[in-house]
């Protein structure tokens, strides 16, 4: 048996609406606080607009509904790089979420002080597991070129991908390149994981994290996990 389900769509539009779709069905099924954490990427604002024309369409609740990053870029939270500009402009605030359920990464602070501020936070609103990791609902990811996922980039060291950290700083591989990322354990805790896989160029980085013996940070994801939804328009076969 696998342990990663892999839905195929034939455009990113068809995988954004699908991804919507799917994910308010949960939302309206929720019965208690729910959190989730978001993404960056160029799929994610896709995303973000299928959520709020079908969330606006059915009249969707977001009462309970907790707000956090799965990575964040050092930056101001308006600037083009922030990931939470992104949602900001795309999801919460046209769908008018209180400012009491976003829980955003400071970018603008510094890293190590930032990391640690957001994991102070998650911590108070989300229930640890008996790893002591906080267990969100959900974890959306994207997909690089390269395997990353978060900002979780292949070549850390041994000592480095082991670390227990919720939050922690990295150096990334590609502009801009001082970040705050989910570490490994927090992405496995979660109840569920979606990656949200799409874009030219990442074929070969799709392949090898499904390979048994596959190196990129998504492959290690998949190995740390029970199971995780992959939902992509890049062929593989």
């Amino acid at each position: 048996m696998s342990n990663f389900e892999l839905v195929h769509f034939a455009d990113p539009s068809s995988l954004a609406d699908a991804a919507a779709g799917q994910w308010l069905e949960q939302l309206l099924a929720a019965n208690r606080p729910y959190h989730v954490a978001l993404a960056g990427g160029r799929i994610a604002g896709q995303f973000f607009f299928a959520v709020c024309t079908r969330a606006k369409k059915k009249n969707v609740s977001f009462d309970g509904t907790h707000f956090f990053w799965s990575d964040e870029r050092c930056v101001w939270p308006n600037d083009p790089e922030s990931n939470f500009a992104m949602a900001w402009d795309h999801l919460l605030a046209p769908l008018a979420i209180p400012q009491s359920q976003i829980h955003r990464v400071r970018g603008e602070l510094p890293p190590e002080e930032a990391a640690r501020k957001a994991e102070m936070e998650l911590r108070g609103i989300a229930q640890a597991g008996p790893d002591s990791q906080p267990i969100l609902d959900l974890i959306f990811l994207g997909m690089g070129e390269e395997g990353h996922v978060a900002s979780l980039f292949p070549g850390e060291r041994d000592d480095v991908l082991s670390s227990k950290a919720v939050y922690r700083a990295v150096s990334a591989t590609k502009p801009p390149p001082l970040r705050i990322t989910f570490g490994y354990p927090a992405i496995a805790a979660a109840r569920q994981v979606w990656v949200l896989a799409s874009g030219g160029g990442k074929a070969g980085a799709l392949r090898e994290s499904l390979a048994p013996e596959g190196r990129t940070p998504l492959a290690r994801v998949l190995k740390l996990r029970q199971n995780t939804r992959i939902l992509t328009d890049i062929q593989v076969d």
